[in-house]
């Protein structure tokens, strides 16, 4: 009873101050709509379910999602908003949430990596492109479909390193291998990606073989902290990795690139970052259920404390360029796949996991959209490379292709 009444008097607090198009329905046939013309409908079954509501944020109300606490029925756009609206209203009189940085060691580095990339492909399959490209993709043009921005995406990347035949080239965090297949199809170099999923690694291994590049290609299945060559290579990129690193291992993540990368080599860091100048995590309750449920062990810093990582390891920045608003396209399009293969996914994975992925491609989406986080890349050198014919006067050869 004590429950009920702290929830109706929160449900009487919001729908004065929140404007969402939300109708909450309880087990006993009591309607609550926010709007007129509500495209939301929360169905809630019990009574103990109403903790959920009670200052609401995205983790708690993520929580009651994923586990089947609630009912919901809406686009998953729609439901973000939703929910975003809801914890936003609480938002002044929750305290501030920080967390100590989290420990990294290759144990705990692997164990989060298997459990969220070891998924199963077939099931990102479902919402990544052909390519199977798990990270931003580059849109040119506004007509540019996943699959056309994706490789327009590798091209980019292997532009800006301005890649040539022969060159030795190390994807860090390869994921599925498209990058190191373009860099030596389309490019002509000699390449080496690193994974920690044995799914992934698998996946690699198998395409590198049916392209017919065992001579040119390979995938490792290690740590990059296990690389212990000395300028080995020509060209580095790290798409979508450096997340995983932690803020404390920055440091020694950057000092091993600057030990891998030769003398006049440069190097791509592709990640996302925290908004949040002290690299905190993602605010209303969204880093917490990311955390939880998506991404175990991850840290986004601030673009700012990367960049001081990368000047103390040595790496000279020669080029910033922020990609925030692709990121929003791309994650709408994963989220939009995703949900045409609603069915398949919940074989594949069972329809918990479909839903942590439902409501987590959404949210990105929508973070991205509103700026909670932003996604640079970063091109760099050896700050001791101080030939200043190395470099171009101008940013023109990125467009150019390769040479």
């Amino acid at each position: 009873m004590f429950l009920e009444k702290r929830f109706l008097k929160t449900i009487e607090q919001l729908r004065a101050h929140v404007a969402v198009p939300l109708r909450i329905e309880l087990w006993n046939g009591r309607q609550f709509d926010f709007c007129q013309d509500p495209s939301v409908t929360v169905t809630i079954p019990s009574a103990a379910a109403l903790r959920y509501f009670i200052a609401p944020n995205l983790n708690k109300l993520g929580e009651a999602f994923v586990e089947g606490y609630i009912g919901v029925q809406g686009s998953p756009k729609n439901v973000f908003k939703v929910a975003e609206g809801l914890a936003s209203s609480m938002t002044a009189k929750m305290p501030l949430v920080f967390h100590w940085a989290k420990q990294h060691n290759r144990k705990r580095d692997r164990t989060a990596i298997e459990y969220h990339y070891d998924v199963a492909n077939d099931f990102y399959a479902l919402f990544l492109d052909r390519n199977m490209v798990y990270s931003c993709a580059y849109y040119q043009n506004e007509g540019d479909t996943l699959e056309t921005a994706q490789l327009q995406k590798l091209d980019h990347i292997l532009n800006k390193l301005r890649l040539q035949p022969g060159e030795k080239f190390l994807d860090i965090g390869c994921g599925w291998g498209a990058l190191i297949l373009r860099a030596a199809q389309k490019y002509g170099a000699v390449a080496t990606g690193i994974t920690l999923s044995k799914n992934q690694f698998d996946f690699v291994r198998d395409q590198i073989q049916r392209a017919g590049l065992d001579g040119q290609c390979q995938v490792l299945l290690c740590d990059y902290r296990d690389l212990k060559e000395a300028q080995a290579y020509d060209k580095i990129a790290s798409v979508g990795m450096f997340e995983h690193v932690g803020l404390k291992n920055l440091p020694l993540y950057f000092q091993t690139i600057h030990r891998l990368l030769k003398d006049q080599g440069l190097v791509l860091n592709h990640g996302i970052t925290s908004s949040d100048v002290q690299s905190g995590w993602i605010g209303l309750g969204a880093g917490e259920f990311i955390d939880r449920y998506v991404f175990p062990n991850g840290e986004l810093p601030h673009v700012s404390l990367a960049l001081k990582a990368m000047a103390s390891a040595g790496l000279e920045v020669l080029d910033l360029e922020s990609l925030r608003r692709h990121y929003a396209r791309t994650c709408e399009a994963w989220s939009s796949n995703l949900e045409s293969n609603r069915l398949e996914a919940e074989r594949i994975v069972g329809a918990r996991r479909y839903r942590i992925w439902q409501i987590y491609l959404a949210g990105c989406a929508h973070g991205f959209s509103k700026g909670w986080m932003n996604l640079y890349q970063v091109l760099c050198c050896k700050a001791e490379n101080t030939d200043l014919r190395a470099q171009p006067l101008t940013r023109d050869y990125m467009y150019a292709g390769p040479r």
